[in-house]
């Protein structure tokens, strides 16, 4: 059992590693991805304008005259003085070729009380420029970047969410490969010495720092892992059932409790690229979804409204400015509308439904760490650096025994008479062995 156990860990660790690596250090950043994008973009976030506000709706017509190719897709109902509003466009069509304009850019941020547009990005570039480098690592970290093809947007989740799977499933049988032996044996409790389990499993939770080389490489592999298992089953099963929600996770949930359905599940969506063509604007929608928060007795304000083209409906969202970057959607609650008749399709509202939809509500905060406030972030910050290291000494090892192998495989297929020679050639001596 040992031995299978071995090699399942060993091929599913080095098949999820890079991955693994790549997910661990993009996540120790963008647990403060606000924070650094704001300071290194603060040409585009940090605006001189000083007085009232202007009407979001008037400020969303300057973004759209400012490019007609261009068309408003969010739009955000509240400020901050001194800070740009972020509103996201998309291209319109161009009339000549029937296919939509090529922009270079989705995100334009604007001066709140003059309407002035401070700056554009693209938001999906694959650029390390300090105006595109936090959406770029937040979107490697989700879905690495891999484009829409075969009709669908989401391939990227699925390889990471296959990835996340797998190291959950493969961290158990880690746990299981770091107990002595003889714990795994079925020896009743009366004839085991009182503390015996502690005693021998011990060394497995130490990391010999003198040691150095291959031996510290495997303590830190090993007992890093042992400390922080808790942690990496929640990291992993949170990480699975995002990029998977749809596919596997909201199926599954659904089978041991009731939940309620969101809008992509009750709207049939278009095809990828196109889009449905609402009957209401952005004034009227926020009116009514307005209207219907208060009837439901919500105090929260009126956060941003976007429109899902391809499903043909509205989403407004209800946060408070102050806190809702820190709350990781646990304070953000929906209104879905559709964009043709303005009834409502569905709500969302945290720490409200069944049991299953207020579980599904918590992923993403208990992945983020912001469930936690800031003591979260920065315990998220060094997981992720964690994960990277474990996945690293884990290469170091494979790499290490897989050497070894080898020498021991060539050492056994040399003639007798000419080993000495071919093992001084190969950099061994009998002492260094």
């Amino acid at each position: 059992m040992r031995a299978f156990a071995t090699a399942v860990h060993r091929w599913a660790g080095l098949a999820v590693a890079l991955f693994l690596v790549v997910s661990g250090l993009t996540g120790a950043v963008i647990s403060w991805d606000h924070e650094i994008d704001g300071w290194l973009n603060r040409k585009l976030y940090d605006t001189a304008g000083r007085g009232p506000f202007k009407d979001p709706f008037e400020l969303a017509a300057a973004v759209e005259a400012h490019d007609p190719r261009a068309r408003v897709a969010y739009l955000p109902l509240g400020f901050e003085e001194g800070h740009a509003a972020s509103y996201f466009v998309q291209p319109r069509t161009d009339p000549a070729t029937g296919k939509p304009f090529r922009l270079g850019y989705n995100q334009v941020f604007v001066d709140p009380v003059t309407a002035e547009v401070r700056g554009r990005r693209d938001s999906t570039a694959i650029s390390l420029k300090p105006e595109t480098l936090m959406p770029f690592l937040r979107k490697l970290h989700y879905m690495l970047h891999v484009p829409a093809m075969w009709g669908t947007d989401r391939l990227g989740y699925w390889i990471m969410g296959t990835v996340a799977l797998v190291w959950l499933l493969d961290s158990f049988v880690a746990l299981y490969l770091t107990t002595p032996r003889r714990l795994r044996q079925a020896v009743h409790p009366e004839h085991r010495p009182a503390g015996v389990w502690w005693q021998r499993w011990k060394p497995a939770w130490t990391v010999r720092w003198a040691a150095g080389g291959y031996r510290l490489n495997f303590d830190l592999h090993r007992a890093g892992g042992l400390w922080i298992w808790l942690l990496i089953i929640v990291i992993a099963f949170t990480s699975f059932s995002l990029n998977l929600y749809k596919e596997v996770f909201h199926p599954m949930l659904s089978l041991v409790s009731k939940t309620t359905p969101g809008p992509s599940a009750l709207v049939p969506l278009a095809p990828l690229g196109t889009r449905i063509e609402p009957a209401i604007g952005f004034r009227e929608i926020v009116a009514r979804a307005d209207a219907e928060a208060r009837r439901r007795g919500w105090t929260t304000p009126l956060g941003g409204v976007f429109y899902n083209a391809r499903g043909g409906f509205y989403n407004i969202s209800f946060f408070d400015r102050a806190s809702h970057d820190d709350s990781d959607g646990m304070g953000l609650s929906n209104l879905y509308l559709d964009g043709r008749d303005g009834h409502i399709i569905g709500s969302n509202r945290p720490w409200h439904g069944t049991a299953a939809d207020v579980f599904a509500q918590l992923q993403l905060p208990l992945h983020g760490g912001r469930i936690l406030g800031l003591p979260g972030r920065i315990l998220m910050s060094a997981m992720g650096l964690a994960v990277a290291m474990l996945s690293i000494t884990g290469i170091v090892i494979w790499a290490r025994k897989l050497r070894s192998r080898r020498l021991q495989d060539r050492r056994q297929r040399e003639p007798a008479g000419a080993a000495p020679a071919l093992r001084q050639g190969a950099g061994f001596s009998p002492a260094r062995r």
